[in-house]
């Protein structure tokens, strides 16, 4: 375990990226639950990143939705409904993980999806780099269908309470309280768990970060 500054773990997280060798971009996975601050902590290493020189590729999984209509078949509240019929892993794959990976000819799509808008998108196609790096940051992106996608795994930790929390303030304008819990308690955090039990994420990724205390994070990286 390490524990230091916010900066500390930034450049800790650089220099695993720029210790991936190969041959096509860096794509780069930053999982973790829910209002973990996954979001926060891409888009932060994508700014130590370009000011190290390196051409980075932003993108999350919220823009690789299903419509909404498709997402809720087993109800808005389903724990099994947000990891089974949430997210359109076949487009993510076709559209950027794959043309970013071994083989691939560079050429990606950063979204399919607007989420306030709930319409599909279709970006214009641009061609990466070689030695550019994909930071994509998403809830599930350890999945069978993806975890052999990435060349560098993160996963950000916090304690279940944390995130509810998290949530409430993050989504306060938009939602009350009663309504952020709800969905936390019997959607989003069941989905997590049923996550775990299935794929143990935490065993497949390269550096956990745990991220309760925001300004002090702890990491570790894993061996495989």
């Amino acid at each position: 375990m390490n524990r230091g500054t916010r900066d500390e773990l930034l450049g800790r997280l650089a220099e695993a990226v720029g210790s991936v060798t190969v041959a096509h971009p860096t794509r780069v996975a930053i999982d973790g639950p829910p209002a973990a601050g996954k979001t926060t902590l891409a888009d932060e290493l994508a700014v130590v990143l370009r000011a190290q020189g390196r051409d980075v590729i932003r993108a999350t999984i919220d823009d690789f939705l299903f419509p909404r209509a498709q997402r809720y078949p087993r109800g808005e509240y389903s724990a099994e409904g947000c990891y089974f019929d949430t997210h359109d892993y076949d487009a993510l794959s076709r559209v950027l993980l794959d043309p970013l990976g071994p083989g691939g000819d560079r050429r990606f799509q950063h979204a399919v999806y607007d989420r306030t808008a709930d319409t599909a998108l279709s970006p214009p196609v641009t061609t990466a780099p070689a030695d550019a790096v994909l930071v994509f940051d998403g809830v599930f992106l350890m999945r069978p269908e993806l975890v052999e996608r990435w060349d560098l795994r993160i996963f950000v930790s916090t304690a279940l309470e944390t995130i509810v929390d998290r949530a409430v303030i993050r989504e306060r304008r938009v939602s009350s309280r009663v309504e952020v819990e709800r969905r936390w308690r019997e959607r989003y955090i069941p989905s997590q768990q049923l996550y775990f039990a299935s794929v143990r994420p935490t065993d497949h990724v390269d550096i956990i970060v745990h991220n309760d205390e925001l300004q002090q994070p702890v990491w570790e990286t894993r061996t495989h």
